[in-house]
């Protein structure tokens, strides 16, 4: 397949490469011998992932080669995402930092602020350490980095950070078709195409398996590179719609996916965070059909995400296995994330863009040279923030100051080592979360501007049923404390809440 992104070139690599022949090597440095190359790194990010695997205790998951590789790294069972969509939690990934503007929780939050970031973001960082930096698929919020019409062409999204962003020329053409695509080529019409899809068809009539195939071919050519190489390939599955090839669907039986208990999946009767999931309502039809009020309905589309993650569990594993052939001594770093998780019906909401632990919690996974206890799972709280400063650790690279994350070394290490920090998250409306070992707190304004607090107490409801925040007003006190480390950022509406047809994009 030919990519159809041509090559971009930073003016930092550009410009090493001219002292390089202008200035001629010293004697010594002729003689001296060469510094040991520094680990490869391979990062696959997966959209809308949520704790569903067979490694993460998914009974009904089918996603074989996610748990074999599992078998070989670090899981991380507590990770926790900064802000519950696509773009923004991409954000605190790249920037290793919390939402610290109103921007930096919404999808446009790298286009609009990483004029103010300088090199202190991850593609970036490592591209000025003397790595080559590719961004294949999607990895920031636009597959392949441009935002203009329909996300085709128009200005970069994170200009001077990789050596190459792309996406491969498939039947969708355009990157926000390849995004919400169904089967070969049709792109979706919001409002009315369906949400999930079965194609009796191959794998590539859906767009994660050209990812992989164009994955597979650059590890091939990265792998006789000189040059240390920093490859970050990006999945669309499970996200919206869930479509994938019908033999996918054939491995879940939706009569044995487990439905969820009764007070699991209401409405919260106190007042709270919901929304009316109109990423799901309303960019797609339902031929007059409720997951809430429909059973059979609600098992279709619990069985297609299923197939969805069954089907990106395949493409993965075979740009792994790719590496496996080609790094057989397993000296490349590899780190398997998911942008945030999904809610299925939990508390009556069919989506993310919420702030209840479903949404943001999502798989981590990190393999690296010489690993202690592989297959072994930390249950330490952990964050989407920690990943900069901990790739930035396992290469051997001093980390931007100004990071908020901590390096997970010391769980990479000894797996049963706790957390160094509770996890921390954030919405528009200015709603923010705490994430402790027992408790979690959602702080947000009531429609009259009052505080608006809802407290789960995880050793007792694990399910969030009930909001115990009146009878344990020490505790919010303690985890409003903790809060107040961080500046509240200034509200922004978000348009899940409004009853016109704006719905937001993932």
């Amino acid at each position: 397949m030919t990519v159809s992104r041509s090559l971009y070139f930073s003016p930092s690599l550009l410009l090493s490469f001219s002292l390089s022949l202008l200035l001629p090597l010293s004697a010594s440095a002729a003689t001296s011998p060469a510094a040991p190359k520094r680990p490869n790194v391979l990062f696959i990010a997966v959209d809308d992932l949520r704790n569903d695997l067979g490694a993460l205790g998914a009974a009904h998951a089918r996603t074989p080669q996610l748990d074999a590789f599992a078998a070989t790294a670090r899981i991380f069972s507590h990770h926790y995402v900064q802000v519950p969509t696509c773009g923004a939690s991409r954000t605190a990934l790249l920037r290793g930092r919390y939402p610290s503007e109103a921007a930096h929780v919404g999808n446009g939050g790298i286009a609009t602020t990483h004029s103010t970031w300088g090199d202190a973001n991850l593609p970036a960082w490592f591209l000025r350490n003397g790595y080559r930096t590719y961004a294949l698929g999607k990895i920031t919020h636009h597959p392949g980095g441009r935002t203009g019409q329909l996300w085709h062409d128009g200005p970069e999204e994170l200009p001077g950070a990789w050596t190459r962003s792309w996406i491969p020329q498939t039947p969708w053409n355009e990157a926000e078709n390849i995004m919400h695509g169904y089967a070969n080529g049709v792109a979706r019409t919001p409002g009315k195409t369906p949400p999930l899809e079965a194609h009796a068809g191959p794998d590539s009539a859906y767009p994660d398996a050209w990812i992989a195939d164009e994955a597979v071919k650059n590890l091939r050519d990265l792998s006789a590179s000189s040059e240390p190489w920093f490859f970050a390939v990006g999945f669309f599955k499970p996200h919206l719609p869930f479509a994938a090839p019908k033999r996918y669907f054939d491995l879940h039986d939706p009569e044995k996916i487990s439905a969820l208990e009764p007070a699991a999946a209401a409405k919260p009767a106190w007042p709270s965070t919901w929304h009316a999931s109109n990423e799901f309502r309303k960019n797609y039809g339902h031929a007059g059909r409720d997951p809430d009020t429909d059973p059979a309905y609600t098992r279709e589309v619990r069985r297609a995400y299923a197939a969805a993650a069954s089907y990106v569990d395949a493409q993965i594993g075979r740009v792994l296995d790719a590496l496996k052939t080609l790094d057989p001594a397993g000296n490349t770093i590899v780190v398997v994330w998911s942008d945030h998780g999904l809610l299925l019906g939990e508390h009556g909401i069919w989506g993310k863009h919420c702030l209840y632990e479903h949404s943001l919690r999502s798989p981590l996974m990190i393999r690296a040279p010489g690993l202690a206890q592989p297959g072994v799972t930390s249950a330490a709280l952990v964050e989407t923030i920690d990943i900069f400063p901990t790739l930035a650790d396992l290469c051997g690279l001093s980390a931007p100051a100004t990071l908020d994350g901590r390096s997970l070394r010391p769980q990479l290490d000894r797996p049963a080592t706790p957390a160094a920090k509770p996890a921390r998250g954030f919405w528009t409306d200015g709603q923010r979360t705490i994430r402790t070992e027992r408790w979690r707190l959602i702080a947000a304004r009531a429609a009259d501007g009052s505080p608006q607090f809802e407290l789960f107490d995880y050793a007792n409801d694990p399910l969030e049923t009930r909001n115990v925040a009146s009878a344990h007003p020490e505790v919010i006190r303690d985890l409003l404390a903790q809060l107040a480390q961080r500046p509240e950022l200034p509200a922004q509406k978000s348009s899940a809440k409004k009853k016109s047809s704006t719905v937001p994009q993932p």
